[in-house]
């Protein structure tokens, strides 16, 4: 993996996971921390943690369109892995990047020796959940919040 590599240079610039956790409704000041920590915690030294692999995503041009981020998940199953994001250029999204990114995905995490592969997907991103469950995913569980302020 070269890790000057398009994928990592995105994710680690990339204001989108604070933007979903904004979306998802994190407090607008708390959302850029967590999403700080998540990376500091998952890319120690702006590299992948042990076992974790990010690639590119890439197009028939052979230029990236996108990246994915998998590795063992964070439980005490060392065959439980995990997607821990998956990012197609917006205007490349529909086109069957993602479908066969994480199709790929399973394949890699089960020639590592996984058993099952897990990942989140915010309740908003419909499409990215239908992609999913079309794939063979299926809901383990599901957190749901109410504002108190907008009754």
């Amino acid at each position: 993996m070269n890790y000057s590599s398009p994928a990592l240079k995105g994710l680690c610039r990339d204001p989108g996971y604070t933007k979903d956790l904004i979306r998802s409704g994190y407090a607008r000041d708390d959302a850029p921390r967590r999403a700080e920590e998540s990376m500091t915690r998952l890319l120690p030294s702006g590299a992948p943690a042990p076992g974790h692999a990010i690639f590119d995503v890439v197009g028939d041009d052979h230029e990236p369109v996108g990246y994915l981020w998998i590795g063992p998940d964070t439980s005490d199953d060392a065959g439980a892995w995990w997607v821990w994001d998956i990012e197609i250029d917006d205007d490349k999204r529909g086109r069957g990047f993602g479908r066969t990114a994480m199709i790929l995905a399973g394949d890699y995490a089960r020639q590592q020796g996984a058993h099952t592969l897990g990942l989140n997907v915010f309740g908003f991103n419909v499409a990215a959940r239908n992609l999913y469950q079309s794939i063979g995913y299926e809901p383990t569980a599901i957190q749901m919040r109410k504002r108190l302020d907008q009754d």
